[in-house]
């Protein structure tokens, strides 16, 4: 079995703009093992935060912290190589990089994706494929709504399903 480089990333937002990251992480994984997390908060472009039941995340919390714009090209270094990217709900994922890279002035990275609902559904067919569904049924330990909890949980989906040989296809999940 080929085991590709990849990255799972997750984002925390403060609003309903897919533009207002408050937080990322990003879990790369290389020949099957994680090798490197990278977690930061960010300052997203509004005070107006939302989310705060969901997530735990304040403005308090990140008003000192870095915009996405200061802290994306740290983080990039982690996509550096990678096969592809996976998020569980990628289209949420895909939606919020794009938007903070765009507002930022970044291009957005063209690595394809791979969707870990869609992913699990077809790999497991569990009655709910929520993130604390797939943990519990993988017995992963989840502290969801924590971006690099959730991010390490969606790369482990991933190693399982190819463990357990699903051919992981951007194409069809993405």
């Amino acid at each position: 079995m080929t085991h590709e480089t990849f990255a799972a990333i997750d984002f925390e937002t403060a609003d309903h703009g897919a533009d207002s990251a408050c937080a990322v992480a990003i879990v790369r994984c290389e020949g099957g093992r994680i090798v490197r997390r990278e977690r930061r908060l960010l300052r997203p472009p509004r005070q107006r935060f939302m989310f705060t039941a969901i997530h735990g995340i304040s403005w308090n919390d990140v008003a000192g912290a870095p915009t996405f714009a200061e802290a994306w090209p740290e983080l990039e270094e982690s996509l550096s190589g990678i096969d592809f990217l996976a998020a569980h709900n990628a289209s949420f994922d895909r939606r919020v990089l794009s938007a903070c890279c765009w507002a930022s002035g970044r291009p957005s990275p063209s690595h394809p994706w791979v969707c870990t609902v869609k992913l699990s559904r077809r790999q497991w067919k569990l009655p709910s494929n929520s993130l604390p569904n797939v943990a519990r049924h993988l017995g992963l330990t989840l502290n969801h709504h924590e971006p690099l909890s959730d991010a390490e949980t969606c790369a482990r989906i991933v190693l399982a399903a190819k463990l357990d040989g699903a051919e992981v296809s951007c194409a069809t999940l993405s």
